[in-house]
């Protein structure tokens, strides 16, 4: 009457063919899988865990008991939701993006870069070279192993200082309009001095 048919085997497995195609199992040892008329697939075992299979995106959706979901695309590209919120995406590049449940990110790249985004929308990145790079809402600023740093601010002006203790800023033209030890030649001697003029 209602358009299924159910069958009961001897080893214990019932068997329930729905009108639309879907055909679900149930074995003796609790474990249902599901085979829906779209190809999808839904297998739940007695330990609580859930893997749902999606035909038309071929993307695998685990539920484990703890409530940590995993899904693995076709693009080999791996995605974690863990029970606190975070988030743990793991890219075919090797790139690996975590996302937290403050809304703070983190992306480690392949080539060892690691950059972090805070719930203000600023940025750091550390490269693998020791460079680091702030962006932030009033600047952008690369700061170098060596200690020199260069800010770089909304207006396009430019600034760097170096570990010298040398500062240079340049307009947004970029025309260097200050800097405290630019080289000159000292005609007498045939040398450069700093600052002789």
């Amino acid at each position: 009457p209602d358009g299924k048919m159910e069958r009961r085997f001897k080893d214990g497995t019932h068997l329930v063919l729905f009108s639309n195609g879907t055909k679900k199992e149930v074995s003796p040892d609790g474990q249902v899988i599901i085979y829906f008329f779209n190809g999808d697939i839904k297998q739940t075992f007695p330990s609580g865990q859930v893997v749902y299979y999606y035909h038309d995106a071929r993307t695998t959706h685990t539920t484990y008991a703890d409530g940590l979901e995993v899904l693995h695309f076709d693009n080999k590209q791996v995605e974690k939701r863990y029970p606190d919120g975070t988030r743990e995406i793991r890219f075919p590049d090797g790139t690996v993006k975590y996302t937290f449940p403050n809304g703070e990110e983190e992306s480690i790249f392949a080539d060892g870069a690691v950059q972090r985004v805070a719930t203000n929308g600023d940025r750091v990145i550390e490269f693998a070279n020791g460079q680091r790079e702030v962006h932030s809402g009033g600047y952008k600023k690369r700061e170098y192993p060596d200690g020199t740093v260069k800010v770089i601010f909304p207006d396009g002006r430019q600034e760097t200082k170096y570990a010298s203790g040398r500062v240079r800023v340049k307009d947004r033209e970029g025309n260097v309009v200050a800097d405290t030890g630019v080289p000159t030649v000292n005609l007498h001697a045939g040398s450069l001095g700093v600052g002789a003029n």
